[in-house]
């Protein structure tokens, strides 16, 4: 364990946090919880009564040999006429023997990293092998960020972009294809961003669905990141009637949180039971997709465990990289 607290910016997680050792650390999450050895109070998400914003706190401690950790921030979904990332947070880990500080770091960094290296562990988990063409239902940071990650689990040769801002949605295809080197397409309409595609990830904060299920091809698989509150449904209730597994981070969690799930819970479309924990399906416990024509729906909120893996992973890499010098 460092003897000196890790500070790190944004830039220096980015560095430190590569995408490969980011979806490694969610791996890691998401088998631990699976194995139920991880420490995870409820998170709190809590709507501002003064604006649109969400303030939020997670709580997590992934093992005996690492500490503590909380991320604290908010979510201001008015953040994209600015050109900034809607989550702004800090992480804080904590010595896992004496308590005392460990590690400040960018929350927002480690966020981004975390959640799009757990939708790519949740692709090469459920999606077919030879998915190749992936629609972005959303342009910003995450947007960007599920491309890199989801390029690094499966062949892909082709992105779609879609978000209602045209100049956002064409910057993000450019970039897209200039650092991934791939063919990477503006759309204008969410359809056309999902329709025949056999990877859709709709990276949004929209409170009415951006996806609709009459759009999915036979085998499509849907990843899901921004309905992490009960009035924020990106998909509709056909997306989830249409599935034959709908996986979660937490069923617990998504039961509380995630816009679909909760709806289609109230209606008695789906039951808790019948949600099926992202960690389970890696581990081989439960099974999700059981043929190439399943349409599988992953929902996730995000869980503190993830920001755990990812902090401790930081930690460690800043500590090798100081050996180093």
């Amino acid at each position: 364990m460092p003897t000196k607290p890790v500070f790190c910016s944004a830039e220096e997680v980015a560095r430190l946090l590569g995408w490969d050792e980011a979806i490694a650390s969610q791996r890691r999450a998401f088998t631990a919880l699976a194995h139920g050895t991880v420490d995870l109070p409820p998170k709190i998400m809590h709507p501002s009564r003064f604006d649109d914003s969400v303030m939020f706190c997670y709580a997590s401690r992934l093992s005996a040999d690492t500490g503590a950790v909380a991320k604290v921030g908010s979510v201001n979904p008015g953040n994209a006429q600015w050109e900034l990332p809607s989550v702004s947070a800090v992480v804080i880990a904590l010595d896992p023997t004496t308590g005392q500080l460990a590690a400040v770091l960018d929350g927002t960094a480690v966020t981004t990293l975390r959640t799009a290296a757990a939708s790519a562990v949740a692709v090469d988990t459920l999606a077919l092998p030879d998915a190749d063409e992936l629609g972005l239902l959303g342009s910003g940071t995450q947007a960007l960020a599920h491309a890199h990650a989801i390029a690094r689990v499966r062949p892909l040769r082709a992105v779609r972009v879609w978000s209602p801002t045209e100049e956002h949605r064409s910057r993000t295809a450019e970039r897209i294809a200039a650092e991934l080197g791939l063919k990477a397409e503006a759309v204008a309409t969410p359809r056309e961003a999902a329709e025949g595609l056999p990877l859709v990830a709709t990276c949004t904060l929209s409170k009415e669905p951006v996806l609709l299920g009459q759009w999915l091809a036979p085998g499509a698989t849907v990843i899901s990141v921004g309905s992490f509150e009960p009035d924020r449904r990106e998909v509709d209730a056909r997306t989830l009637r249409r599935a034959a597994a709908v996986v979660v981070d937490d069923p617990a969690t998504a039961a509380a949180h995630a816009g679909p799930v909760v709806e289609a819970i109230r209606r008695g479309d789906l039951a808790a039971a019948d949600l099926i924990p992202l960690g389970e399906a890696l581990t081989g416990r439960r099974t999700a997709r059981t043929g190439d024509q399943d349409i599988v729906v992953h929902l996730s909120v995000g869980l503190g465990a993830q920001d755990a893996a990812a902090a401790w992973a930081v930690i460690a890499a800043a500590e090798r990289a100081a050996a180093r010098r």
